[in-house]
């Protein structure tokens, strides 16, 4: 078996894969940097750890056909709506047209691999692939 490490600190690699952010002790306000005071309601009274629903519905997107040398393109970048909490990431394992992605679609969390290091480590991502039945299947990004 192959060693993973996530590429972001609220990324959480185990049997099931999840996104956990920081959640306001006073106000409810969740985000995924460190935070030394509440950006919502500037409390200081700490933020506690809570994972971030799995499955969750795309509110914005955009098909980005231009990026830095070397990225592949096009893929699609999303914000989806977790269960009310907002996450930001790429929409995967569909075709990146406006045929097979659309707003209100239902997607959930997955896992992607960035690639592997000569000592075999695996750095993972994530981002977001459609739930059955909610866009048309194709190639992962």
């Amino acid at each position: 078996m192959v060693a993973q490490i996530p590429l972001v600190d609220y990324l959480v690699l185990d049997d099931e894969p999840r996104l956990v952010s920081k959640q306001c002790v006073t106000c409810g306000a969740r985000f995924f940097d460190r935070r030394n005071a509440c950006a919502a309601c500037f409390s200081t009274a700490g933020f506690d750890d809570v994972d971030v629903a799995r499955e969750g519905t795309l509110t914005a997107y955009t098909i980005v056909s231009h990026a830095a040398p070397g990225v592949p393109v096009p893929f699609v970048a999303g914000v989806v709506d977790c269960d009310g909490t907002s996450v930001r990431g790429n929409v995967v394992n569909v075709s990146p047209d406006p045929e097979h992605v659309h707003l209100g679609m239902k997607v959930r969390l997955t896992i992607v691999s960035a690639g592997v290091d000569a000592a075999g480590t695996e750095a993972v991502g994530y981002g977001f692939e459609p739930i059955e039945g909610s866009a048309g299947s194709g190639r992962e990004r």
